[in-house]
């Protein structure tokens, strides 16, 4: 058979089309984090008041910047930050867009819970990681201020070191509350299975542990203040996953019944 160029053309349409759409929803994604980009920014300082508010509670009613344009970039810092959070539920969307046409019905079904619950997973350890852990944690950092010998010894936290601190937790706890939507997509996927994840239960915890040393400050009340939920998302991972795989196993069971019951019945007619 003759090679045409018209083949050529044909073989790479499809891999143009995919690329358009690819740019436009990267597009789409871009436009709604600088439209958010540019709101967070005019109401930056708001944001910000919102974000100390773990350090008033905890005490200490000052910030400082040693730099000139210090407090500028601490600003555009939060409203990049609050853009992507408020733009995020935009970019999944337009992430679930270009991925759900080459999916099939079965496997649209199994993957959008996950979806849906990864911002609500990731807000919840943002939460605890604001309303908890951050005041605890601050009001023991707080202590360490006193006039030991005669010298006055006073915490004067700067701003930039603050919002690193403060997006530090807010991450630590979010990306890490994220740790059942993982589990399970590995389970889903046939990766990993609820009996190994069981039997390496101390190798996840000892693991977890060490999660937590690294995400977190170097205090003891914040590294458990992560350990310890992450040890439940992990045992209740294990428990969805065994609801989920006996789930499958009666399907299975139920498919293989009517396929034999289809069998025999074929020869009577």
């Amino acid at each position: 058979m003759a090679f045409r160029l018209k083949d050529i053309d044909e073989t790479q349409a499809p891999l143009l089309d995919h690329l358009v759409e690819l740019r436009t929803r990267l597009l789409r994604a871009i436009m709604a984090l600088a439209l958010a980009f540019g709101v967070c920014l005019y109401f930056a300082k708001s944001i910000l008041a919102f974000l100390v508010q773990p350090l008033l509670d905890a005490g200490q009613d000052k910030l400082i910047f040693t730099k000139l344009y210090g407090q500028f970039f601490v600003e555009l810092k939060v409203a990049l930050w609050a853009a992507f959070f408020i733009a995020f539920p935009l970019i999944a969307n337009q992430l679930w867009a270009f991925i759900a046409p080459g999916l099939y019905a079965k496997e649209k079904k199994a993957f959008l819970p996950f979806l849906l619950a990864t911002p609500a997973l990731f807000l919840s350890g943002a939460a605890m990681a604001y309303y908890l852990v951050m005041p605890t944690a601050f009001h023991w950092f707080l202590g360490f201020q006193g006039t030991p010998g005669g010298v006055q010894i006073e915490a004067l936290p700067n701003s930039e070191d603050y919002l690193g601190l403060v997006m530090q937790f807010i991450l630590a706890f979010g990306l890490s509350f994220l740790l059942p939507v993982l589990l399970l997509l590995l389970n889903t996927a046939g990766i990993v299975s609820r009996a190994q994840l069981v039997g390496a239960r101390r190798y996840v915890i000892v693991a977890i542990f060490v999660v937590a040393a690294i995400a977190t400050p170097p205090d003891v009340i914040s590294q458990l203040m992560l350990a310890v939920p992450l040890m439940l998302l992990f045992e209740g991972s294990l428990q969805i996953m065994r609801i989920t795989e006996t789930r499958r196993a009666r399907e299975a069971q139920e498919a293989e019944a009517a396929e034999h019951d289809e069998l025999e019945e074929s020869p009577a007619q």
